[in-house]
């Protein structure tokens, strides 16, 4: 359009308000509708049509213009010829014209039927400028247009100014438009309210309208008012048909009451009425809330014999609730079972079964159903790439991950903020914060603004990487973007600042937060630690009294975190105290709270309440990490305690939990600093159970020193306890220390690779260099390995070996023979 309403708007003829009946009731003449279609002929293919309408009416003396031209702007199709027509109109002459409202009230329908809203507005306007009225149909349709795209404050306008300039609101098919909207815009009080004014009003309501207030009623989870609207304008205890049945069960559903959904579902059959697809599908969705896949199985089968097909919205609703409780998906048997049940998936399935399986780590299947929904000429959107995105940043495969993302784009996607987050969050915790913040760069770039969430992951990855000046300029840059941090990210900032050894700027930074926002019990949390860490146990209370004025309780880690401060600083006595307070309190300690204390007993000498905190500790369920069972077998090292140094190592294996660098280094130089009979006879009854203290006393009996044997010790037991791959990274860091494979270690590791089941690849794992005496060696360790490995895993280990010796012998042989005499 090349001009506004305004513009065109002149005085069509006199001034009169039109009356509210529109001759458009009447039926035209055969004449009228000749004329009516030349119009519209003449708008359509002339040029000229301003000359060509006034030549067509410069000898029609007994119909004038304004008399038809609401029939014109009623039968047109496209709404620039209406423009056109209704410029030529405003130039006539002033002249009788009682059909004036009507040409202007067909102009607006025909304005709303094309969404044209501005000039509705316009339009509007000039009426009122003009006095002339718009008809009660052109102002409903108005209403409609203005619900059924989504302008509820518009539509509401429109509704109260009809109510006001006809004492009536607009017709029932344009209130229920805007009952619909307001319901789905969560407005179900104003819908209410207009539903009473409708009601009031003679204009009245029908059963749509009852209808969509009752859905309104029951998506509050007001099903027993809806129920009590029905049947109150339905008579008592009746629900008329299967609309209003299908409405209040899908409402009883997503409420979580299966069980009345139920009861009503019986009592439609009892009264006659044939359950929908709408029906089903609402039950199903009510038992997949509940996990109640015997009675959705049952619906399933009820339905197959009534002749109905779940369609793929029940299916998808299914599948996402087996992934919701815990059962296992199939995915492509998943996918098989749909289309043989007559449903073809949609990507809205692929993308559950996707996410499902990045889920579960089957990164493969998921690639491979992301290959199948393509070959289905179905388009995957955000929602499938992102989880495999995600899956493939914790695998640390970040080039896949990005490969996903340049496939997104390339395939007309936009990559959206859920997206762009998932890579950003994956790249993080791998490590890869610079490309992570390369992609930043490149999702701005795309007008796509990073939210608080993915500036703080940054932010912690920065910190971890030590580089807090940049995290300091990503904080000045989300205050400038406007992109208010939350706690969360003020935190990451006061934990970064802490680990550096900076508690000043910490602290400071963390007073500025209590001024302009709540911490909450996070950010206390990180403060208590920065207080903790530096010995500030007076700092530590002042806080805590602090976060308690700002009505947040203490939690676990708060109260871990205070405690293992007190151990630290040689109290043991407050840390008790601490520990008192937080049973009383009913804060349930964690394995932290534990550990802290018994390396509180440890450090006082007291190492039998410390075993007694241990067990403790486990009845309670909670099970023992690496920092736990490192404390207890240093502090026994230390004490020359090796047999329960020991102990407690291969308790820590059989409950797999892999030691650290730390662990390994208290076993060495433990078993290294202390003399072989170390080992008391109160605990030899202990050894003899122990396959550490027996290969390491078979070593030191063999000549070998304390530290090769503490060493080879450890890897037999990594190795007799499936962690091969552990047991490989201790042995490279021996080599780089000088400690070079010797038989044990070779023999150790060679039935480790065999307990793993890659045996025939051996040689690439672990290279031999080992001459036919140490081989021997091996071979003779190998016997006592036997025991520990399953036989089969064995007899593999020791043929290799025999193998290797054989090999050794029958070379030496052909030197000996080709030897110069």
């Amino acid at each position: 359009m090349s001009k506004t309403l305004l513009s065109r708007i002149k005085p069509l003829t006199n001034r009169k308000p039109a009356s509210s009946s529109s001759p458009s009731s009447f039926p035209p003449t055969p004449r009228i509708k000749q004329l009516v279609h030349e119009i519209i002929q003449i708008l359509k293919t002339h040029h000229e049509y301003q000359h060509s309408l006034d030549f067509r009416f410069s000898d029609e003396e007994d119909i004038h213009v304004s008399e038809i031209a609401h029939f014109v702007f009623d039968r047109l199709h496209d709404v620039e010829l209406g423009f056109k027509f209704f410029d030529w109109l405003a130039k006539q002459p002033k002249g009788s014209s009682s059909g004036n409202g009507y040409a202007w009230s067909s102009f607006l329908k025909l304005l709303a039927r094309f969404r044209v809203f501005s000039e509705i507005e316009l339009a509007l306007n000039a009426m009122k400028l003009e006095q002339v009225k718009p008809t009660h149909e052109a102002l409903s349709v108005v209403v409609r247009a203005y619900a059924d795209s989504g302008q509820v404050d518009q539509a509401l306008d429109m509704y109260y100014y009809v109510i006001g300039l006809y004492d009536c609101g607009p017709n029932v098919l344009a209130c229920n438009s805007l009952l619909a909207l307001l319901v789905d815009c969560k407005k179900v009080k104003i819908a209410c309210k207009l539903y009473d004014e409708m009601c009031k009003r003679d204009d009245g309501v029908d059963n749509y309208s009852t209808c969509i207030i009752a859905k309104g009623l029951c998506k509050e989870g007001k099903v027993e008012e809806g129920r009590k609207l029905i049947e109150e304008g339905f008579g008592g205890g009746c629900i008329p048909n299967i609309v209003f049945y299908n409405t209040l069960i899908d409402g009883y559903c997503k409420r979580g009451d299966v069980k009345s959904a139920n009861r009503l579902f019986r009592e439609l059959k009892w009264k006659g009425f044939v359950p929908t697809l709408e029906t089903y599908g609402a039950m199903v969705n009510g038992f997949c809330k509940e996990g109640n896949f015997k009675a959705i199985d049952r619906l399933l089968m009820e339905m197959k014999k009534m002749g109905l097909e779940a369609n793929v919205r029940v299916y998808n609703n299914i599948i996402d609730a087996k992934y919701k409780h815990g059962f296992k998906v199939e995915a492509m048997d998943t996918v098989r079972w749909m289309i043989e049940s007559g449903c073809e998936p949609d990507i809205v399935t692929y993308n559950t079964l996707i996410s499902g399986s990045c889920r579960d780590g089957k990164v493969q299947e998921a690639s491979q159903l992301l290959e199948q929904a393509m070959k289905s000429r179905l388009e995957p959107n955000n929602f499938s790439y992102t989880p495999l995105m995600h899956v493939y940043c914790k695998q640390g495969d970040y080039v896949k991950a990005c490969g996903l993302l340049i496939e997104m784009t390339e395939r007309g996607h936009k990559p959206d903020l859920v997206a762009y987050g998932a890579l950003i969050h994956g790249l993080v915790a791998i490590g890869e914060v610079e490309v992570a913040v390369t992609i930043r760069d490149k999702m701005m770039e795309r007008g796509v603004l990073p939210d608080a969430g993915i500036y703080n992951v940054i932010m912690s990855g920065l910190c971890k990487k030590g580089r807090f000046p940049a995290a300091r300029n990503l904080l000045a840059e989300m205050l400038d973007y406007k992109v208010l941090p939350d706690a969360f990210v003020y935190t990451t900032l006061v934990d970064g600042f802490i680990r550096s050894g900076d508690l000043q700027e910490a602290k400071h930074l963390f007073e500025t937060i209590e001024k302009s926002m709540d911490p909450g019990v996070v950010g206390y949390n990180a403060m208590i630690k920065g207080y903790c860490k530096f010995g500030l146990m007076k700092d530590v209370m002042l806080c805590v009294k602090r976060m308690v004025e700002k009505h947040h309780a203490p939690d676990e880690f708060t109260y871990s975190t205070i405690i293992d401060g007190y151990v630290k600083q040689h109290d043991l006595d407050n840390a008790l105290r601490m520990f008192g307070e937080m049973v009383k309190k009913k804060c349930k300690p964690n394995v932290v709270t534990y550990t802290a204390l018994i390396n509180g007993f440890f450090r006082i000498g007291d190492s039998d309440r410390a075993e007694k905190t241990f067990k403790d500790m486990q009845s309670c369920g909670l099970v023992p990490n690496v920092v736990t069972y490192t404390i207890i077998i240093g502090s026994f090292s230390k004490q020359g305690r090796l047999a329960k140094a020991a102990s407690f190592f291969e308790l820590m294996l059989t409950n797999n939990c892999i030691p650290n660098d730390v662990t390994f280094n208290y076993v060495v130089n433990g078993f290294t600093n202390n003399a072989p009979n170390a080992v008391s006879i109160s605990e030899s009854e202990e050894s003899n159970k122990s396959i550490f203290l027996e290969f390491f006393g078979r070593m030191m009996s063999d000549g070998w020193s304390c530290r090769a044997a503490a060493y080879d010790s450890i890897l037999i037991c990594l190795c007799c306890h499936g962690m091969v791959k552990t047991a490989l990274q201790l042995h490279g860091k021996m080599a780089s220390k000088g400690f070079l494979q010797d038989p044990v270690s070779f023999a150790a590791l060679l039935y480790g690779v065999c307990l793993e089941g890659r045996s025939k690849d051996w040689k690439n794992i672990i290279p031999c260099d080992l001459n036919e005496q140490e081989l021997q060696i091996a071979l003779k360790y190998a016997q006592c390995l036997d025991q520990y490995f399953p036989q089969g895993m064995a007899a593999e280990a020791s043929l290799i070996l025999q193998t290797l010796v054989e090999d050794h012998k029958s070379q030496n042989q052909k030197v000996g023979i080709t030897r110069p005499q």
